[in-house]
This record gives structure tokens, sequence and C-alpha cells, in this order.
């Protein structure tokens, strides 16, 4: 690590992911942006009213694309550090938030896939995956997806999702 007198190249930008129980798409999300952030990323997720535990099928869902979330914990928002954030996300559950210090915020409206199909589990893992990438603004991985997956590995016994699919998952905006 170097000491640059440049703050913004060697500060970590600080992420935060939230949804209600903290077992699925929070910690998906906290695991892309550790996979695609590197150092350049501190990521954390907690949940309003954490369940306890990871859901298995997000931890098969990751294991399919080599990243062992079984390692992670769900979190309560209590429990993440009294900092401000750079960037949270919350993942369209109706948590505000309101008492976490956020430099942006922003709802991404991604449903929960808790009682999904294995297929559909997927889909919605993968639209975590790429939600930072659709709209301007917000605090980019810095490695591009496929260079990432070249790194990781394929994701073995997956479907790719199609545009279809994943476009299905995503709520009504009418």
């Amino acid at each position: 690590m170097s000491n640059s007198s440049s703050s913004d190249s060697s500060t970590p930008k600080r992420l935060l992911f939230v949804c209600v129980e903290n077992s699925n798409r929070s910690q998906m999300a906290e695991a892309f942006a550790l996979i695609h952030g590197g150092e350049q990323i501190e990521a954390y997720s907690a949940g309003s009213r954490p369940s306890g535990r990871i859901n298995p099928q997000a931890i098969e869902s990751m294991k399919e694309i080599g990243y062992d979330l079984s390692q992670h914990q769900s979190k309560s928002l209590s429990e993440i550090p009294d900092i401000e954030f750079d960037f949270v996300a919350t993942m369209g559950c109706g948590d505000a938030c309101p008492f976490v210090r956020a430099k942006q915020r922003e709802d991404w409206n991604i449903p929960d896939p808790k009682e999904m199909s294995s297929e559909e589990f997927r889909a919605v893992r993968d639209l975590v995956e790429t939600r930072p990438d659709r709209e301007e603004g917000q605090v980019p991985p810095p490695v591009r997806n496929a260079e990432r997956r070249k790194q990781i590995g394929p994701k073995p016994n997956a479907t790719e999702p199609n545009e279809r699919s994943i476009n299905s998952l995503q709520p009504d905006k009418s």
C-alpha cells in the first residue's frame, strides 16, 4: 500500500448494502463489491431485522461463481461501523436507513429471491452483480464483470441469464 498524496486513489470507497434480513441480496452485493473492487473498496452489508443466517441458496449460488459466502455473517445495522459511507444501496425492501451517514444513496429495487427457484435465484444474483453498471453517477466496480470472472473462473453448473429472464424479475415501473 502506498502513501500517495492523493487521498482519492489511496482511500478505499466505503459501500454499504442493506436489506431487511441481510441473508440474500445485500450479502451478494457485498460479495460482488469485494470481488470487483479489491483493495479499492471497503464493502459492508447489514439488515434492519437480520435473520441471523445466510440463505443456503445464496451460499450455493455464489459458490457456483467461485465465491464462498458461507464465511459471511448476517448483521444488524447497529453492527456496522459508525462512519460516513461513500455509497449506500438498499435492495428494494423499504429500508431507508436515515441514521446511516452516506454521500450517495440509492434504492436498487431488486426482487427478493428468498423463495425463488435456483434458476430465478441465479438471475437475481446476476442482476445484483450487474446493478452497479446500470446507472451513471454511481460508484462502479473498477474491474468489469467479464474480466473478473476470468480471474475467479467459470460458473460451474450455472446457466447464463438471458435479458428476458432478468427483465422478468425487475419490478414493473408503471
